[in-house]
């Protein structure tokens, strides 16, 4: 390590922040990030995608979510685990890196953006933090090898499972941050948790960090937070409604550039893209302001389809909804799909089934076929014992997959009568069970 790795500001930074309250800054080599035009992007990404047309108050970035969990690792390693034995001090930058900077890669409306355009945020985190980047030369101050050691971190591949923990766990600072951060800005009141009785009670052990057995109640609070969160926020059915537009639109945009469609206005950001030739720069150049300011221009194309959904979801106007999953109503799904072609409506676009699923304590007994680091008490003799095994609670939900199947349909366009008023009176009647 070099000097710089030991560098402290002179006087201690600090960012005012609704959850944390303040989030602490001494290290320069954390400050240095910080003002890296590739961290600053993160301004311009919100954590959580489609979901302030829900909750209006969700407009937070990716940005406060990377410090908040920065924050809280840096309580943890400067607060709770300094002299501990099992704790190695020398990780203590790495971890603090690796936190601030595990989001990097994420792009504009990070899902619906990576399922069209087939792309894996976590490999542009790696190349953000390899390549030649500002981000890649403050790493490379510390050391030369140390942007590949937080690049391991972050993949989960690093040798000391106990720093990768601490990011990526059942019981993690980025889950910890996001679960609070998104329950403030959605304005509900399940995201809440004792985080500081967590904090308080985790212990370093040897390539894992465990929960006092006394903290068991404020971890299954932490846990029931999080199953709610996902119910109620995460997997908001008007959200994923905005979500198919949204992907929709990407996807249309792309089948038009590949057929040799003259856009009104050329969309020079998406080129790289639509061709399958992206560089760092292209990926980098794209924030959801570039993707609104081109739903705005589309929202005037030629094309019905793209700029119909483009101005569904700028000016919110939504799809409905209705609970069908198409592997066990495959006939009237079926049925749906050819009445809407009898409609001149494309089912491919208007008519789209989407899932979800979660399990709120995601891992699998040992045996089973596959087997997740669990979340360990360490009771008063010393021994670790599995937190469902000790747990009324958390085993009541492990394993336990919650499956959520819709069908998203333009219930403005069948209630419209003009045109195809026979056939959209049958797909009403189809969609509402009548």
């Amino acid at each position: 390590m070099t000097h710089y790795a030991n560098t402290k500001l002179q006087e201690e930074k600090v960012f005012k922040d609704p959850v944390h309250r303040y989030v602490h800054v001494r290290d320069q080599v954390i400050w240095d990030l910080v003002g890296t035009r590739e961290f600053q992007r993160l301004r311009r990404i919100r954590q959580l995608g489609t979901t302030f047309l829900v909750f209006h108050g969700a407009e937070h970035s990716r940005f406060s979510h990377s410090l908040g969990v920065y924050e809280i690792v840096r309580r943890i390693v400067d607060d709770i685990f300094t002299g501990r034995p099992d704790w190695d001090e020398s990780e203590r930058l790495l971890v603090l890196c690796a936190a601030l900077l595990h989001d990097l890669g994420h792009g504009p409306f990070s899902h619906a953006f990576e399922n069209v355009f087939e792309l894996d945020h976590e490999f542009f985190t790696r190349q953000i933090l390899l390549g030649g980047t500002e981000v890649n030369a403050v790493l490379k101050k510390v050391a030369l090898d140390f942007p590949e050691k937080v690049s391991q971190v972050i993949e989960k591949t690093y040798p000391n499972k106990q720093v990768v923990s601490l990011i990526s766990s059942q019981i993690d600072a980025d889950r910890m941050d996001y679960l609070q951060r998104d329950a403030y800005f959605t304005g509900v009141s399940y995201g809440h948790f004792d985080m500081e009785r967590i904090l308080r009670v985790m212990r370093p052990r040897k390539n894992q960090v465990v929960i006092k057995a006394t903290g068991m109640h404020a971890v299954e609070d932490y846990i029931m937070s999080r199953y709610q969160m996902y119910l109620q926020i995460y997997f908001h059915p008007v959200s994923r409604s905005a979500e198919v537009i949204l992907n929709n639109i990407l996807k249309r945009a792309k089948q038009l550039s590949m057929v040799g469609y003259k856009f009104k206005h050329e969309p020079t950001h998406f080129l790289a893209f639509f061709r399958n030739t992206i560089t760092l720069e292209d990926y980098l150049a794209l924030d959801e302001s570039i993707l609104f300011t081109y739903f705005q221009l589309w929202m005037q194309e030629e094309d019905a389809i793209l700029s119909d959904l483009s101005r569904r979801f700028v000016n919110r106007k939504l799809f409905q909804y209705i609970d069908l999953d198409p592997g066990v109503e495959l006939e009237k799904y079926q049925k749906l799909q050819e009445l809407f072609k009898q409609a001149d409506l494309n089912p491919e676009y208007y008519l789209v089934h989407d899932t979800t699923a979660d399990l709120p304590y995601d891992f699998y007994r040992p045996g089973e076929e596959e087997v997740r680091v669990p979340i360990f008490l360490e009771m008063k003799n010393g021994e670790l014992r599995e937190l469902s095994r000790e747990s009324i609670i958390v085993d009541s939900i492990s394993g336990r997959m919650k499956r959520d199947h819709k069908v998203y349909f333009p219930l403005d366009f069948l209630e419209d009568r003009s045109t195809h008023a026979i056939v959209k009176k049958q797909i009403l009647t189809l969609l509402q069970g009548r």
